[in-house]
């Protein structure tokens, strides 16, 4: 018996949310394993993209100015960054991996990266890049949502 669209977007609803939950607790626990809190592996997951400024790790962790130069300090103390003259600009501040904290993280997250690899085998090209524009939409959506939350008073 073929199921309908709606109950079809409800089973993927309900696959993603407990995907969600899964990577949440997969984060605490890795979290707990690296001895930093919640925030802290936020911004140890944006620096591992890039390099950024203090700012730009307020805005990312949603943590108030003060709070974040405490984050990074405790982040620092504990090995996992360093601040860096920005390459383009010497007035400027960056926060970076150092390469044990880059180590750290990576023999958490590492296995299941490598073994999610093959997770993609049997999709094309076209379904993986269809995949990631719903996903990105996704992202935006609840980005929007995020804000209009953040922006009630």
């Amino acid at each position: 018996m073929a199921v309908s669209r709606q109950e079809a977007i409800g089973a993927v609803g309900r696959a993603l949310q407990g995907y969600q939950r899964t990577v949440q607790s997969f984060d605490d626990a890795v979290a707990r394993r690296l001895g930093v809190g919640p925030a802290d592996l936020r911004c140890l997951d944006w620096l591992s993209e890039a390099p950024r400024t203090a700012g730009e790790l307020s805005v990312a962790t949603g943590l108030r100015p003060a709070a974040t130069t405490a984050l990074i300090d405790r982040l620092t103390d504990k090995g996992f960054v360093r601040r860096i003259a920005s390459p383009t600009d010497r007035r400027r501040v960056l926060v970076e991996l150092t390469d044990e904290g880059r180590q750290r993280i990576w023999e958490c997250y590492g296995p299941m990266v490598n073994e999610g690899q093959h997770l993609f085998d049997g999709y094309s090209a076209a379904q993986l890049a269809m995949l990631g524009a719903l996903l990105d939409e996704m992202s935006a959506l609840t980005e929007r949502h995020r804000e209009h939350i953040e922006n009630q008073t």
